[in-house]
């Protein structure tokens, strides 16, 4: 509807949308027109950068007022598959987890910021690397270590503090499996977000020969549930977005552009007028 906001992933096809429920279709009983929600869309079936957005009842959570349009847009896609990739590598969120060590790499983007943030809620050592004019932010958010990516010690992706990481949250491109292997404890995983062929061929072979460390490609996988959990946390004051800019959907060419530029910290919203 007029009031909803969509966030920009060029790497997705997927959509994030919040706004206020305009209509309901036969058989939705869990929504009434009115609600305040957050919904994720399949852009095969129509995107969000549009004034009404059609959602489905099982991929859409309300949202009360102290949780924003702008807030809710940026949760489904990048703080769900921070969510994800966390929990793939061994994070719990219910105070029974292991103190794990993990690495999220491109830590001021729009996954990584949110990586951050549940890491730490998981109760996790994280290194994260960013550009140093990012790094205050990433350690605002909970980061223990920050390491910037263009000096070599930042390159080099080693904790300072000595630790080996029992998983990354690989939210770049560019740097591959060999980087990651010296740095990992003996059965840390690098979850890539963003896989290329290469990753997949190098997953599989490590899936083949049943690697103690491996690299494991993440594909989300949208679910009700998740994105749940993750309204009530931002509702809660444990989470927060970033948002890096804002366009009016007149401008969505614009934002689009800046997305694909690829330096936005944390996330890119169009606003819907009216």
């Amino acid at each position: 509807n007029p009031a909803s906001i969509s966030t920009m992933d060029v790497h997705s096809p997927l959509t994030d949308v919040a706004g206020v429920v305009a209509g309901v279709g036969p058989g939705v009983n869990d929504f009434a027109v009115g609600d305040q929600v957050v919904a994720m869309l399949n852009s095969m079936n129509g995107g969000g950068l549009a004034e009404y957005a059609v959602a489905a009842a099982n991929l859409t959570v309300k949202r009360t007022p102290n949780v924003s349009a702008a807030e809710g847009a940026g949760l489904p896609i990048a703080a769900g598959t921070a969510l994800q990739a966390l929990r793939s590598i061994g994070a719990k969120f219910d105070g029974t987890g292991e103190p794990l060590n993990v690495l999220v790499t491109a830590a001021s983007g729009g996954v990584g910021l949110y990586a951050v943030q549940l890491a730490k809620l998981a109760n996790l050592h994280v290194t994260a690397t960013c550009g140093a004019r990012n790094a205050e932010l990433v350690r605002g958010l909970g980061a223990d270590e920050v390491l910037d990516y263009r000096t070599p010690e930042g390159a080099a992706m080693r904790s300072p503090s000595g630790r080996r990481y029992d998983g990354v949250v690989h939210c770049t491109v560019g740097v591959g499996w060999p980087a990651f292997e010296p740095l990992m404890a003996p059965r840390g995983k690098v979850v890539d977000i963003t896989p290329n062929f290469s990753a997949m061929l190098t997953s599989a072979l490590h899936a083949v020969t049943l690697r103690r460390k491996r690299l494991v490609p993440l594909l989300l996988s949208p679910n009700k549930a998740d994105l749940e959990f993750l309204v009530g946390l931002v509702e809660e004051g444990k989470l927060r977005t970033v948002v890096d800019s804002r366009f009016p959907l007149g401008d969505a060419a614009k934002a689009w552009q800046k997305s694909i530029d690829g330096h936005a910290t944390g996330k890119i919203v169009v606003e819907m007028e009216g």
